[in-house]
């Protein structure tokens, strides 16, 4: 008789194959599962007899940008190794596009102070278009060496569209280079057509997260994609999309975050909240939790995690009620986690990142007409849309009004010193006063700030540059509050109870100078900065229209 680690009994453990739940016996030894069900063969020195709770694989998050939490790896390993989150397969492309492979490899390097698997997905797109202001440009030169790291599973998000179609050659050698590696390609669809999809898949690419509606997922799935249902803090996807997932197409479908900060992911949860909503809105919990695990394996090509059965990683997560997902216990690679798993360092970076000069004539609108192209904020999502109205004018420049919702909007390039500063006009953000700023400005990062006056903007901006990045709120000349992060202007280096505190106090604060909203503004406000998402957006070189892939004045012709 063979004496091993661990034996788990229960009357219901998911079978991921079959999505049944069945009983079983899990015999476990050096964080593996060595075989299932009853054997003379085996001695187990404890034995843990669930015979009334539920057992599944330990959930996985399909895509996920850690930095948007605000935490480091192993800060944020803490808030969800307890809620079942076992693996996640996350794009560092947020500090990539700061710090370049000195930031992806800080990530890396800070991820092993945990238990959690931090599996990377190499960024695909640093900038993520030409015509964007990052701190770093990532080619295939530096990619590259990355592929000899066994936890790094492929390319992240490729978003470069028009570098695929038109086979530009960086982009065709990441693409090649991934490959060649036996590594799988993630892709980022949004606003796409079917024929821009098929294009993507001739390339190999094969996911997407960015499927908002029920057709969209269906010309996804019709192109062979594998399809990540996406619940972030802003991004509420899951609702409108999950209705498109049956048992017979179950196999093509995985969740995921892909953006949600820390006070969300401790108020409401991560991918145990995707599977929880799943079924919920009718999904079998037997298939839920599949696609929360063993199909976020298999889309990412990653063997032996992801279900109960021998030769695979003993992630097991203990439930005492399955659809409410109701956690009992986390057991990640046969070992049972509590409070005291969690010992880390913080994550050291010393690079300044708030390389910019302003002054406050820098921030004016000069309009040479009273009406004008409009950025519209969309309640918990992050493509807009493009309004055309009338504003104020005085002297020449646009004239905030708050009782119109008509905001000024700044990008200031944070990283090079270059002078360049973004400006437009946006609705959605309900201020009645004051000015918020950001160093979190998706996906170069640059300073983005919103504000009904220029003196509170200015005030804003600069504090940031002060104290190293982060988020702050300041009206009638004075900080009311400030989440720091001084990790690239990203990340904090605090813990992440700290953290939510210090979230907690900017959301108070932001509550505090304007009407009510249902949405989050600081991830809301980040989004804006992104062109590669319809329709319109700001960079730091001017208003860019989606639709049109182009540039466009404020200014606004009325035909």
């Amino acid at each position: 008789m063979t004496t091993i680690d661990l034996c788990i009994k229960s009357n219901h453990v998911l079978n991921v194959f079959s999505r049944l739940f069945e009983p079983n016996v899990l015999w476990i030894n050096d964080g593996q599962i060595i075989a299932t069900g009853e054997s003379s063969t085996f001695h187990a020195r404890r034995t843990l007899d669930y015979a009334d709770q539920y057992i599944v694989p330990g959930f996985i998050d399909a895509h996920v940008h850690i930095e948007s939490s605000l935490l480091t790896p192993s800060e944020l390993a803490k808030v969800i190794l307890p809620q079942g989150t076992t693996s996640i397969f996350t794009d560092p492309h947020e500090i990539a596009n700061v710090a370049g492979a000195n930031g992806i490899q800080s990530m890396i390097d800070d991820a092993r102070q945990s238990l959690l698997d931090v599996y990377t997905m190499l960024p695909s797109s640093v900038p993520c278009t030409p015509f964007e202001d990052s701190g770093a440009t990532l080619t295939v030169k530096e990619l590259k060496p990355f592929y000899q790291n066994p936890t790094v599973r492929g390319l992240a998000e490729v978003m470069d569209y028009p570098a695929v179609s038109s086979n530009q050659p960086d982009m065709i050698a990441k693409l090649n280079d991934c490959l060649q590696a036996g590594r799988q390609i993630d892709g980022h669809g949004s606003g796409l057509s079917r024929h821009q999809l098929d294009v993507y898949r001739q390339h190999q690419i094969s996911t997407d997260h960015e499927a908002t509606t029920i057709q969209q997922i269906q010309e996804r799935i019709n192109e062979g994609f594998y399809v990540f249902l996406r619940e972030g803090t802003v991004e509420r996807d899951l609702e409108n999309t999950v209705g498109a997932v049956n048992e017979s197409n179950a196999s093509r479908f995985a969740f995921c975050t892909d953006d949600k900060l820390v006070d969300s992911l401790l108020n409401e949860g991560g991918i145990n909240d995707c599977i929880r909503k799943a079924i919920h809105h009718g999904l079998r919990p037997e298939t839920a939790y599949t696609m929360a695990s063993f199909n976020a394996a298999q889309a990412h090509q990653t063997p032996f995690i992801g279900a109960l059965n021998p030769n695979y990683q003993a992630d097991i997560v203990v439930l005492d009620d399955p659809y409410d997902v109701k956690i009992h216990q986390v057991i990640k690679k046969g070992h049972l986690i509590s409070n005291h798993d969690f010992n880390t360092h913080p994550l050291s970076f010393a690079k300044n990142t708030m390389n910019f000069a302003l002054s406050p004539a820098d921030l004016q609108l000069r309009l040479n007409s009273a009406t004008a192209n409009i950025i519209q904020v969309i309640l918990n999502h992050i493509e807009t849309e493009h309004l055309v109205e009338p504003v104020s004018i005085h002297n020449g420049n646009f004239c905030p009004d708050p009782s119109n919702d008509q905001l000024k909007m700044v990008i200031v390039e944070r990283h090079h010193h270059t002078g360049k500063i973004g400006k437009a006009i946006v609705k959605g953000f309900n201020l009645t006063h004051g000015a918020v700023a950001s160093s979190i400005a998706h996906d170069s990062h640059n300073i983005i700030a919103v504000g009904t006056n220029d003196a509170d903007l200015f005030a804003a901006i600069q504090h940031l540059q002060k104290v190293g990045g982060g988020i702050t709120i300041f009206a009638n000349h004075h900080e009311l509050a400030t989440l720091p992060l001084q990790i690239g202007g990203l990340m904090s280096n605090l813990s992440y109870k700290e953290t939510a505190q210090k979230l907690n106090a900017i959301t108070a604060a932001y509550q505090s100078i304007s009407r009510p909203i249902a949405f989050n503004p600081f991830i809301t406000l980040s989004f804006l900065a992104l062109p590669v998402i319809p329709t319109l957006k700001l960079t730091a070189r001017g208003l860019y229209d989606f639709d049109q892939q182009k540039f466009i004045p404020i200014e606004a012709s009325i035909n």
